[in-house]
């Protein structure tokens, strides 16, 4: 696993080489765009707020009309879309992709200031700040929101256009994403029949979490949950997250976690190529 992953960073690595190569080689730069991957614009409809959606199909789709193929769900679409790519196109060809983006109309001075993720701050948090001004600010612990529009919009139109199987949804999240995932499986653990959860960042949220422990008798899912060596607080936090869905003693619930030599940082390749490779076999 590690052998391949290193694969895909050097691969990644060269093509930011190359890329930067031929740009000096040409007075005309441009932007390299990822093959199959369509950028589409989605409402959410309760706040009328602008999202994309990254969507790539797998290769055959068009000619295979008959076939209905399992959807990867995954936050953070812009950061995860180019390895997650790379990875299904070796381990799990015949799975269509769903990147959500971050908030695209967001106040433009706050994007300025903070980034275009800014967004994050609030959909994937499920604990408001006791800072007041933190809060007006960033506006915590809209996860339900989020939630919400995962479900409602995005699941919909995807379902709407696309050949799926509705019965084996799969989300991917890392650090805040996974933590978003974290909040869905207890809270509305039908969304998805499969969770990749990479080092969630629940530090600040066990005890919340704790509170929808028991919300639902069944889980009825599948959940693989990673963290680095080095992580000492968020992979704390993931030990107890993880003690709790074992004490559940819920035989609909398969869990499988690992811990990867590492940092938050050199975790999450490792987390995608070996969540990947997990969920493959499942489905297989």
């Amino acid at each position: 696993m590690k052998i391949i992953c290193f694969a895909f960073i050097l691969v990644i690595s060269f093509s930011h080489v190359f890329a930067q190569k031929s740009n000096r080689n040409h007075t005309k730069k441009s932007h390299l765009e990822l093959p199959h991957i369509e950028v589409i614009p989605v409402t959410e409809t309760r706040t009328g707020r602008q999202y994309d959606l990254y969507v790539k199909l797998p290769e055959g789709y068009s000619e295979n009309d008959h076939i209905e193929y399992p959807v990867i769900y995954f936050t953070d679409a812009m950061w995860h879309v180019e390895l997650l790519s790379g990875i299904t196109a070796y381990i799990m060809e015949k799975a269509i992709l769903v990147g959500v983006s971050w908030q695209k109309d967001i106040d433009k001075d706050l994007k300025k200031e903070v980034g275009v993720h800014v967004s994050r701050y609030r959909d994937y948090s499920i604990r408001k700040s006791n800072d007041k001004e933190r809060q007006a600010r960033y506006q915590f612990g809209a996860a339900n929101n989020h939630l919400n529009f995962i479900r409602n919009d995005v699941i919909t139109y995807v379902e709407n256009n696309y050949r799926t199987e509705a019965d084996n949804r799969t989300y991917f999240g890392y650090s805040m994403g996974g933590e978003l995932g974290a909040y869905i499986l207890l809270t509305q653990p039908d969304t998805f029949r499969n969770y990749i959860l990479g080092s969630p960042s629940l530090h600040n949220d066990i005890q919340l979490l704790s509170e929808f422990k028991f919300k639902h008798k069944r889980l009825n899912a599948n959940v693989f949950i990673s963290y680095g060596a080095l992580e000492k607080k968020l992979g704390k936090s993931a030990k107890t997250f993880i003690g709790m869905l074992k004490s559940r003693n819920d035989t609909s619930l398969f869990l499988k976690h690992i811990v990867i030599e590492g940092s938050h940082q050199t975790a999450f390749p490792i987390t995608c190529v070996q969540g990947i490779h997990w969920l493959s076999d499942l489905i297989k």
